[in-house]
């Protein structure tokens, strides 16, 4: 057994052990998610209901419970958990939205809503879905929490409408990525992050630090996510490996390979004007990456945000909620291995 292998193992070890230690509150939160994503709206509950059972990782919602109860709070309550209900309900609405600028057909393994019910539905549920957040998130009486969400929403729209002005384009900069990367994932991570904070009453310091954590962490994730597209199975990613290269969107691991080796400027443009990425171009440009050493660089700069996120997390008492909390980078990374 390779030493990534156990490291792998260990962090997923790691993982069950977290999410076992709030089983409670994610049992609360899929009750919750329930409620908030049904309606006497025939066509609204259905979609509601397909959204739901399509599962996902409901890591946005445990990131927000467990940093409620590392800066302090003490057990469980209906804020926390209708709160964390709203992150994922948020994190859901863009999924939708996402998917439909995309085309995309899969989604977590199964048809993506664009592609089972069309566009116009889509769009409406998701639409529906942001709404219904806000309204849940309003009966916090909170305009500090009312200003991040509102925040980090205008940003995860900014970062859509900026990547679409990128798409097919070779000759974007790590700066433009990292832009888009923090807008359309990683701000949402720490609202997460910061809002659990806020529910706990915990003083500035600790708030200010999980927010940071949750931004690097959530940096982290992401370009662990975008390696996964290059080598990692369809089956694993739960929609079709290259889709992010074949929809236009020039991610870290290309970025590099261009600067590397400027020769496969073609063999990439020819992916994203066909618009699919065939097994012997994915052969080949996975050889490119592990001819030019592309994919121990982008897990360096995944650690390396990894680490800080740990760092941040120095400030907090110690608890079995910042042990949880500390493993989360480790797993994130560890995905890409």
């Amino acid at each position: 057994m390779t030493l990534e292998v156990k490291r792998q193992l260990i962090t997923q070890d790691a993982s069950r052990r977290t999410f076992n230690l709030i089983s409670r509150e994610m049992e609360a939160l899929e009750d919750e998610l329930s409620r908030q994503m049904s309606s006497n709206i025939r066509v609204i509950d259905y979609l509601g209901d397909y959204l739901r059972s399509s599962g996902g990782k409901r890591v946005r919602p445990a990131l927000l419970i467990l940093s409620c109860y590392a800066a302090g709070g003490k057990a469980i309550s209906d804020e926390v958990i209708r709160m964390a209900a709203v992150m994922e309900m948020l994190h859901t609405a863009t999924l939708v939205h996402d998917d439909i600028i995309d085309n995309a057909d899969v989604r977590r393994g199964r048809p993506s809503v664009n592609a089972r019910f069309g566009n116009h539905p889509a769009v409406l549920i998701g639409d529906w879905l942001y709404m219904s957040a806000f309204e849940t998130a309003l009966k916090e009486k909170s305009l500090e929490i009312l200003e991040i969400l509102t925040n980090l929403t205008r940003k995860m729209t900014e970062g859509e409408i900026i990547q679409l002005t990128t798409i097919g384009k070779l000759d974007i900069s790590e700066e433009d990525y990292f832009d888009i990367l923090k807008r359309k994932t990683a701000y949402l991570f720490s609202g997460c992050c910061e809002i659990g904070a806020i529910l706990a009453n915990t003083n500035h310091s600790r708030q200010k630090a999980l927010k940071e954590f949750g931004l690097n962490l959530g940096i982290a994730f992401q370009i662990a996510d975008d390696l996964l597209d290059f080598v990692s199975s369809s089956d694993r990613l739960g929609k079709s490996a290259g889709a992010d290269l074949a929809e236009g969107k020039v991610t870290l691991p290309i970025l590099l390979l261009v600067k590397a080796d400027s020769t496969v400027k073609e063999k990439i443009t020819e992916v994203m004007n066909n618009g699919s990425m065939d097994e012997k171009s994915a052969e080949k440009i996975a050889g490119l990456l592990k001819k030019h050493e592309i994919i121990e660089k982008v897990k360096a700069k995944a650690e390396n945000f990894a680490s800080l996120a740990r760092k941040s997390l120095e400030i907090l008492p110690q608890s079995e909620y910042l042990d949880a909390l500390g493993s989360l980078p480790d797993f994130v990374i560890s995905r890409s291995y």
